[in-house]
Parts: structure tokens; C-alpha cells; sequence
């Protein structure tokens, strides 16, 4: 088995069924619009999709401070764009980071490092599992409209 460390990035949409329930095709094709926008984030901010299902999306990325810029990215920008739509139809990613040992395997990530970043997407738009320093400010605080909180389990 190889193993690495890695900052790992976990995404998905909050109530992604429920918008599916109601408008099948739109969501779909907002979906696709918006992952578009996310994986052009991640690529330019040097991370990598290793995964995806639905509307999840796993990537990992060298350096944890990019991978928590590029969240913030990501939620600024579909923010904007979700202003077009009243608030029960927008799609909001919730967005969990961990830095973790995996175990890579045919191009995949597998481990507990995966699974941590899983569980932390969250309530707030980015959440962490450890300090932060944002854009050479405090730890954990990025002052954008996309708040940051961190967790330590």
C-alpha cells in the first residue's frame, strides 16, 4: 500500500435531495453548471478530483492553505450565482478539509483521512480540522463572507 499525507477536500450540496425532489432537470443541469465552476477552482488552485459521486466531490491538494483558499473561492463565486434564485432553490456546497494519512489505490484516496474531511462538511460553508491561517491573517479567520470555523477532534 502507498501512503501519503495529504489535505484532503470533501464537498457536497446541503439539501441536494430535496432539490432533486422538486425539479429534477434543473437541478441536474445547475449541478453541472456549478461543478464546472468547482473543478476549475481546484485545478487551478494545484488540487486534484480523486472522487465523485452525485453531488459529492473528494479532491486533494499539497498544501492546506490552498485547499482552504480554494473553498472560500468556491463559495464566493457560487454565491454570486446563486443569487439568481430564491433561497429554497440555491445550491449551497458544504465544504470539509483535513490534512491526513491516506492510502492511494488505482488514482483513489481511501483512509481516515478521506473519512474525517467527509464528516466535517458542516453547517458553515468551510470547515476545517485544524488552525488556519487565511491570506497571512489570524487562524480561522479569513474576514469573507464565506466563514471558516475549525474543529479538533
Amino acid at each position: 500500500m502507498k501512503r501519503k499525507i495529504a489535505a484532503i477536500f470533501a464537498a457536497d450540496i446541503a439539501g441536494y435531495s430535496r432539490l432533486v425532489a422538486e425539479d429534477e432537470e434543473e437541478t441536474l443541469r445547475r449541478l453541472a453548471s456549478y461543478r464546472s465552476v468547482t473543478d476549475d477552482f481546484i485545478t487551478k488552485a494545484g488540487g486534484r478530483i480523486f472522487n465523485t459521486a452525485g453531488d459529492a466531490v473528494l479532491a486533494e491538494f499539497p498544501s492546506a492553505v490552498e485547499a482552504v483558499r480554494c473553498a472560500i473561492d468556491i463559495q464566493e463565486s457560487l454565491r454570486t450565482r446563486n443569487m439568481a434564485y430564491p433561497a429554497s432553490r440555491q445550491m449551497s456546497f458544504r465544504i470539509g478539509i483535513t490534512i491526513g494519512d491516506v492510502v492511494e489505490r488505482d488514482g483513489d484516496l481511501l483512509g481516515d483521512g478521506v473519512n474525517i474531511a467527509a464528516r466535517l462538511e458542516g453547517p458553515r460553508p468551510v470547515v476545517s480540522a485544524f488552525p488556519v491561517r487565511c491570506m497571512n491573517r489570524s487562524p480561522t479567520s479569513c474576514r469573507c463572507s464565506s466563514p471558516i470555523s475549525a474543529r479538533r477532534k
